[in-house]
């Protein structure tokens, strides 16, 4: 048997529940036993059972009743009829019922532990295919328009292969999903998908983040650390803006693509690694590596495949797609009733120039979800959620209505808005630019009702 099972046994008959009890327990598995329908259905209000088996003729409530009182319940637990009176109308019936299987008496206990262990194993599949479902509609990638079916074929025939990929794209546009997307085609999907932004970690703590330290290695390594590489052993590492890597970490991560192993801060020894590593960035790595910035020897090692992402005003096409994704996401997450948008809507999101690309999409469609009163959103709606007609009240920065102190806060909110995400959410360079402190700057924006974990959210 694949894995220990907790088995659910109804039958009025004594010597069968012992009989089929002590077989289950033999082979490794858990049974409860009980004598009639009603108290079944206790148990099963109080007790998370693997699969059922049930006698049909029973005093009382049948097996067959029993079935069609479960699955009218949303009872998902499996269940397998057993009866010594079986004829074709009864195992038809309990079929179309939702029975998994039917057997009939005196029962083969090779036979029985074989339709147990393929029930297992379907329910099993089954599970797995559900959690693969809701994580690929998260991570889903949107569009059927010519750019995405262009990109889409890339990632399929990237995928299976151990090419380094290069993913290029302005911020927004989705380069951690198609990171994702190429390892869940890859046959490392089995493994783990770790990622590191290169642009949120401090430069003196980045080596520590990639290769990992020994205990005492530095003031604060109260222990012993894995790095990103040993933690995306035999799957695959994503380093999203490798571009703003500082140039002496450059040099370490050539080292490890070029030998397969990495050593931790305080270590020693050198550890094998077997790690794909894909690389992502806004910048022009080219002009980078003009600048002396960026190591060439470095930019030839991981720029072999180039996946370059289109910005969302090249999508037109794929606007009331991504939209509708959106929606039945927002409404799945929060438990708000799913909202349609209507053409004229749809439309009217297509006029904005969307700088910010699929996320800032993501962020107004949450917006409008949330604050349009109808049972639609309408154009109308959609001119007062952009941020081009001013902050989420409707009021504009600098022109239209509002008190003095209410446009002055609209503009510092768009203003904040537009270094957090020209910066990538490194909130360092953010307070730098603004002259600011890290702490203000956080106050500031706490007080602007700016959410940066919201922000942050997958496309």
């Amino acid at each position: 048997m694949p894995r220990k099972a907790h088995l659910l046994l109804v039958d009025d008959d004594p010597n069968t529940l012992a009989a089929l009890s002590r077989a289950f327990r033999l082979a490794g598995h858990e049974a409860t036993v009980c004598d009639n329908a009603d108290r079944a259905i206790e148990l099963l209000r109080s007790e998370h059972f693997d699969l059922i088996l049930s006698d049909v003729v029973m005093p009382g409530k049948s097996g067959l009743e029993l079935l069609d009182d479960l699955k009218k319940a949303g009872v998902k637990t499996p269940i397998v009829l057993i009866s010594g009176q079986a004829n074709i109308e009864m195992a038809v019936k309990a079929t179309r019922l939702g029975a998994l299987d039917f057997l009939e008496k005196p029962l083969s206990t090779d036979k029985l532990l074989v339709t147990v262990e393929n029930a297992l194993r379907l329910t099993r599949l089954e599970d797995e295919n559900r959690e693969l479902r809701q994580r690929l509609g998260k991570h889903a990638l949107v569009g059927c328009g010519p750019a995405m079916k262009k990109l889409l074929a890339q990632i399929d025939r990237v995928a299976v292969s151990e090419t380094r990929v290069c993913i290029l794209g302005e911020t927004g546009t989705g380069k951690e999903l198609v990171a994702r997307a190429i390892h869940e085609k890859s046959p490392r999907r089995e493994h783990p998908f770790i990622t590191l932004n290169c642009a949120a970690v401090p430069a003196e703590l980045i080596e520590s983040e990639l290769f990992g330290h020994e205990k005492g290695s530095f003031t604060g390594a109260a222990s012993r650390h894995l790095g990103k590489f040993e933690q995306a052993e035999a799957g695959t590492l994503f380093l999203d803006e490798i571009g703003d890597m500082p140039v002496a970490m450059q040099a370490k991560l050539l080292r490890v693509l070029e030998e397969g192993e990495v050593e931790r801060v305080g270590g020693d020894k050198p550890i094998k690694v077997n790690v794909r590593v894909v690389v992502a960035t806004h910048r022009n790595l080219e002009e980078l590596v003009k600048q002396n910035a960026f190591r060439s020897d470095l930019f030839h090692r991981i720029y072999v495949f180039p996946l370059t992402l289109p910005p969302l005003r090249e999508r037109p096409e794929d606007f009331p797609q991504l939209v509708a994704h959106f929606a039945r996401q927002v409404a799945a997450q929060n438990g708000w009733k799913e909202k349609a948008f209507a053409p004229d809507a749809i439309a009217e999101l297509r006029k904005y120039s969307w700088p910010g690309n699929v996320r800032e999409l993501r962020n107004v469609v949450e917006r409008l979800v949330l604050l349009a009163t109808d049972a639609a959103v309408s154009a109308a709606d959609v001119r007062l959620a952009l941020p081009s007609s001013g902050s989420a009240s409707g009021l504009s920065a600098t022109t239209g209505s509002g008190t003095l102190a209410e446009r002055t806060e609209a503009f510092e909110r768009e203003v904040l808005l537009a270094e957090i995400r020209r910066h990538n959410f490194h909130m360092t360079n953010v307070a730098r630019t603004l002259g600011l402190e890290r702490s203000h700057l956080y106050k500031k924006c706490q007080q602007l009702g700016i959410d940066l974990q919201s922000l942050r959210k997958p496309e």
